[in-house]
This record gives structure tokens, C-alpha cells and sequence, in this order.
């Protein structure tokens, strides 16, 4: 029986603008930040998804835009969390090497590529397996979430080179113990854009 996980990533926040890393470590979400979570909750009630169970990050982030998209009680999850990035936390992301990250972060007290990825899959593999999950709703973070589309590139043929954008929604089902990208879902923000 198919089930399916929307997993999305937060709203803006103030590292976000202000071009910190921010993998761990937190921000706040924006006045814009906010808009573009009610934005995504209200594409949520439009296409009548309705959750049976909703999970955040530990991220406060994360579970603010979790509380302006659903009024369900949600759980908070560790293994939602963003990449470590150890030392490089909070400051620029100019000083950020090219892609792909790698083991990069690893020398810097922070988390390998691979690690990040096993640790998104198996937390949201872990979550869907439950016997009442049925339509899940998961906020969690850029990278998380770019690397949990790259643990399942093999089932899927949906793909998006460009950054995953701030409330950008992935929508996967999960069939015979494996999860397909179904469809990605970008926010048109650009009218807010200009009133912020």
C-alpha cells in the first residue's frame, strides 16, 4: 500500500539573509520567513492534504515553520537536523569550500556527506514504517533534505539542480519498502519578495 511523505524545507530565516552557515546551529525565521510557511500551509489545505502525523527537526526553525503549516501535534526528531558543519557554524558562507562538501567538515569537528545521508534516510524510513502513517508531513533543512533526494536519485526520476528554495516541498510516495520523488513543489514568492 502506498504511503506518501511530504518533506519540506523551513522558511527564511536571519542567517539565510545574512549569508551564515547554518547547519546546526539556529536562527530565526523572517517576517517573509513566516509568510512563506503560511503560503506553504495554505498550498497544504488548497490540494486538501490532510496528516495523520507531522515531525520537525529539533531545529527551532524548523518547528516554527512546522506551527504556521499545521495545527496537528507534531514531534521533534534529531535525525531531521541539518548537516554538522563544526567550526564553520555560524559564520560566512563564502569561507565554504566548493561542491561537493564531502568529508570536508569532518576535520572541523563537523559531519561527513554520506553520514548526513544515511542519517536522513534512515530516520524518515523509520517514521514512514509506522503502521498509522499514512500521509506524512517532515520539516527539516536544505542539505537534509537534497541528500535524502540523493539517497533515492536511483527511484526517481524528478530532479532540481538549483538550491531547494526556503518552504520548497518534496513530495515522495513510499511502495515496497522504497521511497519515489514524485513531484517538487517551488512556492512562487516574488510578489512578497518585493513587499520585504
Amino acid at each position: 500500500m502506498k504511503k506518501l511523505l511530504y518533506l519540506m524545507r523551513h522558511g527564511q530565516t536571519l542567517f539565510n539573509v545574512r549569508k551564515k552557515v547554518q547547519g546546526c546551529c539556529d536562527s530565526p525565521l523572517t517576517n517573509l520567513g513566516i509568510r512563506q510557511a503560511i503560503i506553504a500551509g495554505e498550498y497544504f489545505k488548497n490540494n486538501n492534504i490532510i496528516f495523520d502525523h507531522t515531525y520537525s527537526s529539533t531545529s527551532e526553525r524548523a518547528c516554527d515553520t512546522l506551527e504556521f503549516v499545521s495545527t496537528i501535534p507534531y514531534k521533534r526528531v534529531k535525525g531531521l537536523k541539518e548537516w554538522n558543519f563544526g567550526t564553520f557554524e555560524g559564520e560566512s558562507e563564502d569561507l565554504n569550500p566548493p561542491l561537493p562538501y564531502g568529508d570536508f567538515f569532518v576535520k572541523y569537528g563537523g559531519e561527513d556527506e554520506i553520514e548526513l545521508r544515511n542519517r536522513v534516510a534512515e530516520t524518515l524510513h523509520s517514521i514512514i514504517k509506522n503502521d498509522n502513517h499514512q500521509t506524512v508531513l517532515a520539516v527539516s533543512h536544505g542539505a537534509a533534505c537534497r541528500q535524502f533526494m540523493r539517497y533515492w536519485a536511483h527511484t526517481s526520476a524528478v530532479e532540481q539542480k538549483e538550491r531547494l528554495g526556503n518552504c520548497c516541498i518534496l513530495k515522495f510516495e513510499f511502495e515496497n519498502d522504497e521511497f519515489k520523488l514524485m513531484e517538487i513543489i517551488n512556492h512562487d514568492f516574488s510578489k512578497l519578495l518585493k513587499s520585504y
